[in-house]
């Protein structure tokens, strides 16, 4: 296989995921019976570093960090799926990093989230995995 179709399947994931998240993160249930904890965190404030800031704010402000670098993983795995195979075996180090780092993404979504970031990361991380081995077939 070569390496230009799971990176390009790694780029429209991670495009997905970004929307998901960054559309839904802010969204509860009220079944969840967290709304006094919502508005806690959206009443409360506190200084840091001289801004008066809630909790919710560190919580959206991550949220869209999140959703961000999301973009960016997307944007990096389509242009990587764009690059002949002697430039990507010059990048194995970045290609099995990438794999990796949606490894993680993928264990912390298993420890503290649920099955939708669990399966896109879970996927992602496949796809960028095969990317990555496939693209040590170019080593000289």
């Amino acid at each position: 296989m070569r390496p230009r179709i799971p990176y390009r399947a790694a780029a429209v994931l991670l495009l997905v995921f970004a929307i998901g998240h960054t559309l839904g993160f802010r969204d509860s249930d009220p079944t969840w019976g967290i709304g006094p904890v919502l508005a806690a965190m959206q009443s409360t404030q506190f200084s840091i570093q001289g801004f008066t800031r809630t909790y919710w704010d560190f919580f959206v402000g991550a949220g869209f960090t999140v959703g961000v670098l999301y973009v960016f993983a997307a944007v990096l795995a389509w242009q990587m799926g764009g690059l002949p195979g002697e430039a990507l075996a010059l990048m194995r180090v970045t290609a099995w990093g990438f794999a990796c780092c949606f490894a993680v993404v993928t264990a912390v979504s298993v420890t503290h989230l649920f099955l939708i970031p669990i399966i896109m990361s879970a996927l992602i991380t496949v796809c960028l995995s095969a990317a990555a081995w496939s693209s040590s077939r170019f080593a000289a």
